[in-house]
């Protein structure tokens, strides 16, 4: 537990890849290790304290979700952008550079609707025993 405001916590959860719990890990330059944050809101009724030890429990729906709008649906965006433009211009280079530039506002509208989708992302925490 980093901070806590109200029914706002803010959790710091130490992301591994794969390879970081390696015991090669020392001789090898692809293990690395990320610190995140994550804001989890709580009932009225739980009680932390900064320090605390917590899990983070997100549901598999959220994941699911996640890599559809992050993997998924712009990968569909290029492939159909991309056979459409073929089709109208003939020119491999210029439609494929069209195609990945659809990505830019995808990703923008994303940004912009981050508050609606903060709120299907949402966590929750059990204290570790």
């Amino acid at each position: 537990m980093e901070n806590i405001d109200g029914s706002r916590l803010q959790v710091r959860i130490v992301q591994t890849s794969a390879c970081a719990a390696c015991s090669a890990k020392g001789h090898c330059t692809s293990a690395d290790t990320k610190e995140k944050l994550i804001d989890v809101t709580v009932g009225e009724d739980e009680s932390y304290r900064v320090g605390d030890r917590v899990w983070v429990i997100g549901e598999l729906s959220m994941g699911i979700l996640a890599v559809l709008l992050a993997f998924v649906l712009p990968f569909l965006v290029v492939l159909v952008s991309l056979f459409l433009f073929m089709n109208v211009w003939g020119d491999e280079l210029g439609a494929a550079l069209c195609s990945l530039a659809l990505l830019i506002p995808y990703y923008y509208i994303l940004k912009l609707n981050r508050s609606k989708l903060g709120k299907k992302f949402s966590f929750s925490v059990l204290p570790m025993s």
